[in-house]
């Protein structure tokens, strides 16, 4: 079925912003699969020049056809985005925020697209009368747990630099796709069904669920007219669309309503400016071939962490094998449990908005220091250590008080990789399932919308200790909410060609599921595909979370006689990745959700 909409038409509206030539290439609707939800076995792709991979294969789709007119791995990414706030709004949407890691062929550039407190926020807004947290659910189903969105207005300022075709063709999936529907998928259903609040939004129940307040089932075409308005808006007029005008005084309205109103305004959407930042890159090797690992620096915690570990663990002696029978050995896991322990301890006690936090000595990569991490190193022995001390980088005292322990959820993550070299790595997010679960139109009368973020619950409820100490992430006017997520980049230390491009949801446990997949690939020889599939792990600085029915009895008791609780979930990772190959790129999606590759 041939799109009714004329891209030539589209790419015309911002003639003035772009001087990218206009292709003849038209979006077609794809044939939509119709797999189970749950665990599907997926083989990986041999690719030989370009790729994308992503969470749905509708948003991997319209990654795919964007190369194929000639457009960047920037302008992929950028369609992605567009198609996945439509078919998956329940991890991320144009109502949030994003980190991308941009490579060029050259360089690698970190693109912030975090969301920021409103100007009248404050640092007790979670408490309660009683000046203790509120529930956690409480926080997040208000208006202060929105944040002023910041993806739209950061992949603008990216694609000024790396897009090569124009940015209003990249709107054209996403469009055709919310004027002529698209069919409910397996995931989308189940969290649907399951969610307890998004009912509660009376235009999100009325757009998501039937009049018997029933989950719209599997198969069933969906259309979003309010969503394909609000982008051929942003289509023609860039992220001012979003920032200014009716989309804006939409936003702030749904904000403001109860319950717990929140505080952004007009002048904190026009005011919401991307960051820019330098890539955080540290040199790690593995079966002795060195490598570059590149992700991004704070607000995200993510890649300090994950870098943390690997360093940690090198410090530390092998008693055995590390994979035994296809699987991460006991002794492994209790090593690598141990190491997070440490890493998590400092996340709690350093890491937040650099705008607003000093680094420990004045450099992150103090917290990377191989010096520092051999000697934090002493602390991991035979048995757990339950509860692991912040260490001082830098020799640097702190004056914060560390995070208490508070969920962390949502995401989807991107990788591109195009015919002339250029990558992309972005993690994207509304935070929680379907976000503060508040939904936006600018007509009442027009099906659809957009879902709000509630990323402010990222910061501390609490923002201090029982002595008054303040917390590092704690909520302040302005100020970008600590994040885990972990788009990362690997490059050849020696050549400098890229490696790998990959990233996952999860909340804090993406940086363990993006950890996974550097171990599995670099340490222990694995095609990325069988490093996702690999069952997961993690650690947040409690017990050992294992996922649940993919690890033996004797893993367990193994853990359990080193002194670990031992507690197993479901652990839906989302892995996205890409990898060189000797004759081109490997790809692999998570099988845990419906992401698929595409390329050529």
């Amino acid at each position: 079925m041939r799109p009714f909409l004329s891209l030539i038409t589209l790419a015309l509206l911002t003639a003035c912003a772009t001087q990218a030539p206009v292709s003849h290439w038209r979006y077609t609707i794809p044939e939509q699969p119709e797999s189970a939800s749950g665990y599907t076995e997926k083989p990986g792709w041999a690719i030989t020049r370009q790729a994308v991979a992503a969470a749905n294969p509708l948003a991997t789709d319209a990654g795919h056809q964007i190369l194929r007119a000639g457009g960047s791995a920037l302008d992929a990414a950028i369609a992605v985005q567009l198609v996945l706030g439509l078919v998956e709004p329940q991890s991320s949407g144009i109502g949030g925020g994003a980190f991308l890691l941009h490579f060029d062929g050259q360089r690698v550039q970190a693109f912030d697209g975090r969301e920021t407190a409103p100007a009248g926020a404050h640092s007790d807004q979670f408490l309660n009368t009683d000046g203790k947290p509120l529930p956690f659910d409480d926080a997040v189903l208000s208006g202060q747990s929105v944040g002023v969105p910041g993806a739209v207005r950061m992949l603008e300022a990216a694609h000024r630099q790396h897009g090569a075709l124009p940015w209003a063709q990249l709107f054209a999936p996403a469009i055709t796709l919310a004027e002529q529907g698209f069919k409910v998928s397996p995931r989308l259903h189940t969290l649907l069904q399951a969610d307890p609040h998004l009912r509660k939004d009376t235009l999100a129940a009325r757009f998501f669920y039937t009049p018997q307040g029933q989950a719209w089932p599997v198969g069933h075409v969906l259309r979003n007219p309010e969503y394909a308005h609000v982008l051929r808006r942003i289509a023609a007029e860039g992220s001012r669309a979003l920032h200014e005008g009716p989309v804006a005084q939409a936003i702030v309205a749904r904000t403001a309503q109860a319950p717990r109103p929140g505080s952004l305004n007009l002048q904190d959407l026009r005011d919401y400016q991307p960051r820019e930042r330098k890539a955080l890159c540290f040199d790690h090797v593995a079966r002795a071939r060195a490598y570059r690992l590149c992700g991004f620096p704070p607000p995200s915690s993510g890649h300090i962490a994950i870098g943390q570990i690997l360093g940690l663990l090198s410090h530390t002696t092998a008693q055995g094998p590390e994979l035994v029978d296809g699987l991460p050995s006991p002794d492994w896991l209790h090593r690598y449990t141990e190491a997070s322990r440490l890493a998590f301890a400092d996340r709690a006690q350093y890491v937040a908005d650099p705008d607003f936090v000093s680094a420990p000595g004045g450099d992150w990569r103090s917290l990377l220091a191989p010096d520092y991490l051999q000697q934090r190193s002493q602390l991991i022995g035979g048995q757990a250590m339950k509860v692991a001390p912040a260490g001082q980088p830098a020799a640097s005292p702190s004056a914060f008080a560390p995070m208490p322990t508070q969920p962390e959820y949502g995401t989807s993550h991107i990788s591109v990789v195009d015919a002339q070299g250029r990558a992309v790595a972005m993690t994207t997010t509304i935070e929680a399932a379907f976000g503060s679960r508040r939904m936006v139109t600018t007509d009442p009368a027009r099906p659809g919308g957009f879902l709000l973020n509630n990323e402010l619950t990222d910061f501390s409820l609490a923002p201090a200790d029982a002595q008054g100490r303040p917390v590092a992430n704690r909520v302040e006017p302005g100020k970008r909410p600590r994040s885990s997520m972990s788009p990362t980049l690997v490059f050849d230390q020696a050549t400098g060609q890229l490696v790998l491009t990959a990233g996952s949801p999860g909340g804090a446990i993406i940086i363990h599921f993006t950890g996974k997949v550097l171990v599995g690939t670099l340490h222990w020889g694995l095609n990325v595909q069988q490093a996702v599939n690999l069952p997961n792990f993690a650690n947040l600085g409690g017990p050992v979370l294992l996922e649940s029915q993919r690890w033996p009895g004797s893993t367990v008791q193994a853990l359990q006689a080193r002194g670990h609780e031992v507690r197993q979930s479901d652990m839906t990772s989302g892995l996205q990745a890409i990898e060189r190959t000797p004759t081109g790129w490997f790809g692999a999606a998570d099988p845990r959700r419906e992401g698929v590759v595409r390329g050529d």
